[in-house]
């Protein structure tokens, strides 16, 4: 019992690191495959906009429908990281407590 209670732990904070690599990775295989598309994202009317603007517009795109339009596989699969991991880190972390509150 105690090596599932651990695998869960660390395999939840594995989905949580997923899930915080996973945005970076997308924007970098955007810039790199598609600039046109990420010129979108990090200029407006009044030219580039700033760190946390960029970071906001590229939660915007990865939420939205427009990224798997561009049909490249590794970004989706990045997008399909960034959706499902944190889901499930929080599924392993409270499958884990329920674990410690059954058995103490």
């Amino acid at each position: 019992m105690l090596a599932l209670y651990l695998g869960l732990l660390a395999t939840g904070v594995v989905l949580f690191v997923l899930s915080y690599v996973a945005p970076f990775r997308a924007a970098a295989l955007l810039r790199q495959r598609h600039p046109q598309h990420w010129q979108v994202i990090v200029e407006s009317a009044k030219g580039r906009i700033g760190t946390l603007q960029t970071w906001m517009r590229m939660q915007y795109v990865l939420r939205s429908p427009a990224l798997a339009l561009l049909d490249d596989r590794d970004i989706n699969r990045w997008r399909g990281i960034w959706r499902y991991s944190q889901w499930l880190g929080w599924l392993c972390w409270l499958a884990a407590l329920g674990m410690r509150l059954r058995w103490g």
